[in-house]
């Protein structure tokens, strides 16, 4: 239930980003989910990608500053109120999120990628309360 995730930092500067994605492209690695975040000089960049190891070797030899965390990705109803009864039940076992991101892959349904200081008992309390949370199987490439 734990997923693996990259943070790129990346120089505010044009074209950049197309540049990260023209690698993962080129050695067939598949971005699921992505948020980026913006500083003075830099961004950062969050993505769940189907080969997570190889993309951050890759990166890094390509001169990213690349770090791998886990991160708990989470499937809720995409209605109204769908994510606040995950964030309810975090809220009520004390957990704080660090960040998030989230996106709706159908009509039916949206995916939450969560961070927090731990993350294993992030996604304990979650399966305990029997939220769906997403398998590394669905977002990683075989």
């Amino acid at each position: 239930m734990i997923i693996k995730q990259l943070s790129i930092f990346l120089e505010d500067k044009v074209g950049r980003l197309a540049e990260l994605t023209e690698i993962l492209a080129k050695n067939d690695i598949n971005m699921s989910a992505f948020s980026v975040a913006d500083a003075l000089d830099y961004g950062i960049l969050r993505v769940v990608v189907g080969r997570p190891e190889l993309a951050a070797q890759i990166l890094k030899e390509a001169g990213y500053s690349v770090k791998m965390t886990d991160v708990v990705c989470l499937a809720v109803p995409h209605q109204p109120g769908g994510l606040y009864k995950a964030l309810h039940i975090l809220s009520e076992n004390n957990i704080a999120i660090d960040y998030m991101y989230a996106f709706a892959s159908n009509v039916d349904s949206a995916t939450v990628v969560l961070h927090s200081d731990d993350v294993k008992h992030l996604a304990q309390v979650l399966q305990d309360n029997q939220m769906e949370l997403v398998k590394s199987n669905k977002i990683y490439q075989v």
